[in-house]
């Protein structure tokens, strides 16, 4: 849509000190056809569309260093995550597609800072279907929902975290 679509939202984030979030590469398996085109400058649609929300979030930077204007990144993608970490600096990400969608943890890792910031993990299903899971099936039952999904978050914050030091160490 472009600068002109979406300046109102960043006006509005500045007077009410929000955010927004704006799609960059999504996790689906179709977003290829449109995001991953080629434009006349050689950059993919993902890339040139990461750019602009790193400069729409120039003035909305916060103390740690992040825009107020951020971007969906998906987990299934990890290369493009990557690429786009290295054109975003100050944008946080919120990262879907971790889990059920096939995204793995040393994936996610990728659009984190060293210090373990910048990324928001998206895992819908995997959380909500937990007690069906392999992992936890045998331990809990459909009516301990809560407990289950409580479980399988800390086991994905664990396994996230491990993934981003190691990055860290290379």
């Amino acid at each position: 849509m472009g600068t002109d679509c979406i300046k109102p939202f960043i006006e509005n984030s500045k007077k009410y000190n929000k955010g927004i979030f704006v799609l960059v590469k999504t996790s689906n398996p179709s977003s290829g056809e449109l995001q991953d085109l080629k434009l006349e400058n050689g950059k993919e649609v993902y890339i040139q569309v990461a750019e602009l929300v790193e400069k729409w979030g120039e003035e909305l930077i916060g103390k740690y260093g992040y825009s107020s204007i951020a971007a969906v990144v998906g987990a299934t993608y990890p290369e493009q995550l990557k690429q786009i970490r290295k054109v975003a600096p100050h944008t946080y990400f919120l990262i879907p597609g971790y889990g059920a969608q096939g995204g793995k943890a040393k994936d996610i890792a990728q659009g984190f800072d060293e210090k373990g910031l910048g990324g928001i993990v998206n895992a819908s299903r995997t959380l909500m279907c937990a007690y069906k899971s392999d992992m936890w099936k045998d331990k809990f039952q459909e009516e301990q929902f809560a407990e289950s999904t409580r479980q399988e978050a800390i086991r994905m914050r664990d396994e996230i975290n491990m993934c981003i030091k190691m990055q860290e160490e290379k």
